[in-house]
């Protein structure tokens, strides 16, 4: 190789790796593009199900709303509706106490470890 030759091949050599540089760049760059459409995507998902979970879960409350009203009304033929309302109210909130120790003990057995 000449004298001549050499400033040649380092040019060349420097517009390849300015080049490796650009398209290194070009990369990443749709790399973290992909990885935003995904998070969007996976947040989207996630965000539509809890809306549904949400529904479905006001839809049931409102229908086990509606079977204590008809429990209560069915009841007061027997016993009278104050008597009635306190017998459907009371054993709901005795279920609601051994659900909630329940609750509170699967917590408890759980404590993290240090």
């Amino acid at each position: 190789m000449t004298e001549g030759e050499r400033p040649t091949v380092d040019a060349k050599l420097a517009e390849l790796v300015g080049q490796l540089a650009d398209d290194a760049r070009e990369v990443a760059s749709a790399e973290i593009g992909l990885i935003k459409a995904r998070v969007t995507t996976g947040v989207t998902r996630v965000r539509d199900a809890a809306i549904l979970f949400a529904i479905a879960g006001v839809l049931a409350l409102a229908a086990l709303i509606a079977l204590l009203v008809g429990l209560i009304a069915t009841l007061s033929i027997y016993v009278g509706p104050a008597l009635a309302t306190a017998i459907v109210c009371g054993t709901v909130l005795v279920i609601a106490a051994i659900l909630g120790f329940l609750g509170k003990g699967k917590l408890a057995s759980r404590t993290p470890k240090p």
